[in-house]
């Protein structure tokens, strides 16, 4: 049913010379389905449960790809959102952000139209970005600025600055606090703001972290898993004791994270197309093994619904395609 809903323009076959295998992984190869565009960088995905769309940020074509996982195939490009890195779905808000890092700046679309309907200032090179709901505000990653843009969603404009004292990796929002949690890649810290007060109220060191950017957190295990891109590490952070509990080695240069929480899968996604997997469950986070997804497959995309994942790659035989895999059971 899977290779009949994603249609005929998904090829459903790895072949002898195709160049990819997940190698040891418990994954199975879907589809891969073309993008269009020109074979250029891909960035930050994110994906809307609600209408089953996928937004891909096209960084080398500075378009937003958008991607009906239901039919299987691309149904819009949004235009004009220049080298666009981050991109965030917030489906309460039927809107979609992303950060345009070409020109500094912060651009609403409407989940509707897939139109922009706002451009604020961004910061110096802005990427990854969280959502805190009970404050209505965006909290956006000013990489090279080494501070936290924050946006009021309610009228689309810049509210304030965040100063973090180092260079700004990716952010998440943690639900049980309510707090948001940036890495601070140059000072091996994570960050914690409280929404209410835009203040930093803690600065967590983290044993054995070099070039922490990559950031996702489980609030139900109460975990926050983090990707060290300068010594290809993943590090597991009890944020009950905000301590550092487990170390592992991942692919080289990680930099994405995505969780399926019913099956308890970690995905932890390199430029050098090695996907890291581990079963967190319990509390406890176990390796289960690396495998060679495709070229810069840096970026994973997994839908907890049908647990399909989904890895935007940029240049496969001379085209952008996404490659779909599925967890053996």
């Amino acid at each position: 049913m899977i290779a009949l809903a994603l249609g005929s323009t998904a090829h459903l076959a790895l072949g002898k010379n195709d160049d990819s295998g997940p190698g040891g992984l418990p994954l199975k190869h879907v589809a891969d389905v073309p993008l269009g565009g020109q074979p250029t960088r891909l960035d930050y995905a994110s994906y809307a449960p609600d209408r089953h769309l996928l937004f891909i940020a096209h960084l080398g074509d500075s378009k937003i790809i958008v991607f009906d996982t239901r039919a299987g195939h691309v149904i819009a490009r949004i235009r004009d959102v220049a080298s666009v890195h981050g991109v965030l779905a917030i489906p309460e808000l039927s809107r979609v952000y992303a950060s345009a890092t070409g020109l500094n700046e912060v651009v609403a679309i409407d989940e509707n139209t897939l139109k922009p309907i706002a451009r604020m200032p961004g910061g110096i090179y802005p990427d990854g970005m969280a959502y805190a709901p009970e404050v209505h505000k965006l909290y956006v990653s000013d990489e090279a600025g080494g501070t936290e843009t924050v946006i009021d969603v309610r009228s689309n404009t810049r509210v304030g600055k965040i100063p973090l004292g180092g260079e700004a990796g990716n952010t998440q929002y943690d639900p049980v606090s309510r707090h948001i949690f940036v890495n601070v890649q140059s000072r091996r810290q994570l960050i914690e703001i409280d929404p209410a007060t835009d203040r930093i109220i803690a600065r967590i060191d983290l044993s054995g972290a070099r070039g922490n950017h990559g950031l996702l957190i489980d609030p139900r295990q109460r975990l926050a898993f983090i990707a060290c891109e300068d010594n290809d590490k993943l590090l597991v952070l009890d944020m009950r004791t905000m301590r550092v509990t487990a170390s592992f080695d991942v692919g080289h240069y990680p930099d994405v994270l995505a969780f399926d929480p019913r099956l308890h899968l970690l995905y932890v996604a390199g430029e050098a197309g090695i996907v890291s997997m581990f079963k967190a469950e319990g509390g406890v986070t176990k390796k289960i093994g690396d495998g060679f997804i495709g070229p810069n497959a840096h970026v994973v995309v997994v839908d907890g619904s049908t647990h399909l994942a989904y890895f935007p790659l940029k240049d496969v035989r001379g085209q952008a395609r996404l490659r779909i895999m599925a967890p053996k059971h």
